[in-house]
């Protein structure tokens, strides 16, 4: 039951078989945010089966959308493409880690417009429905970063910078002392997710009347971003591209594109979400 030394971020053990930290809350994540999707197309007066029904192919076009994103990424002293070139094999091997954010978006995306599109259903709409749960997936998921001992920033001195055995640490950081603690970047991005799914589901409930479809779904393309552009700047790890981490290209693009949606549903009219039903409880 108890898992070989090595085993990095398994919490238990069954012969060789081990349940990881970064799978299992990436499930959570992934059941809670559907949950949650399937309460407010409920209270739409939408059919939430659809939530349930559309999920195994969001989360298959998602997950290998994360994956090839983070295969062919180039990150300078961390596994990246240099690495999986010469080990193709250990693509495969997801527990170990290495699932960006930013592929599993598009990837899902793609799924998502391919389910909707098969459904007919109104797409401005079910992303509104969507949007809140994707920030609540991503908040709880990034704590399997915390079980990889992965996705932290330079060293610091602040009480809640927390340590990272050397044999999880980035080449430059080998020589710093054992009790040297890094920015826990993870849980930065937690808590702006967190805070992010606080703010659309109360905006949502309070004054979903007033919105229109596709605003919600903007607001976590603008939201996210904003955090995603300062919180890699903290990342010694980066696939950059010139000077600028890869990242922080996305974002700009995603909040481009989120700001875009606004501006396009106040210049064109449009018939405002009513949200329908009673708030969720």
């Amino acid at each position: 039951m108890f898992c070989p030394p090595g085993t990095t971020g398994a919490i238990l053990c069954i012969g060789n078989f081990a349940i990881r930290a970064y799978g299992l809350l990436l499930m959570i994540g992934i059941l809670l945010g559907a949950w949650l999707a399937a309460a407010e197309a409920r209270r739409r007066g939408e059919k939430p089966d659809h939530v349930w029904d559309g999920l195994l192919v969001v989360f298959i076009l998602g997950l290998i959308g994360a994956r090839l994103y983070h295969v062919f990424s180039n990150p300078e002293g961390a596994v990246g493409w240099s690495y999986y070139r010469e080990n193709p094999i250990k693509i495969l091997y997801i527990w170990e880690g290495g699932l960006a954010i930013y592929g599993a978006l598009i990837g899902g995306l793609i799924g998502f417009f391919l389910y909707a599109y098969r459904h007919r259903l109104a797409i401005w709409r079910w992303l509104d429905i969507v949007a809140p749960s994707i920030l609540v997936g991503q908040a709880i998921g990034r704590w399997g970063n915390f079980f990889n001992q992965e996705l932290y920033g330079p060293p610091t001195t602040l009480p809640w910078g927390i340590p990272i055995p050397l044999e999880h640490r980035l080449p430059q950081h080998l020589t710093l002392p054992p009790e040297t603690r890094f920015h826990p970047v993870f849980l930065y991005e937690s808590l702006w997710n967190t805070i992010g799914f606080l703010i659309l589901f109360n905006l949502n409930q309070r004054l979903g009347h007033r919105l229109r479809e596709g605003d919600l779904f903007a607001l976590y393309l603008i939201w996210y971003p904003i955090g995603r552009l300062w919180i890699e700047s903290l990342r010694p790890d980066a696939w950059k591209i010139g000077h600028v981490a890869a990242a922080q290209i996305f974002s700009l693009i995603a909040l481009t594109a989120g700001l875009a949606i606004l501006i396009r549903n106040r210049v064109w009219k449009q018939v405002p979400t009513t949200g329908g039903g009673p708030a969720l409880e």
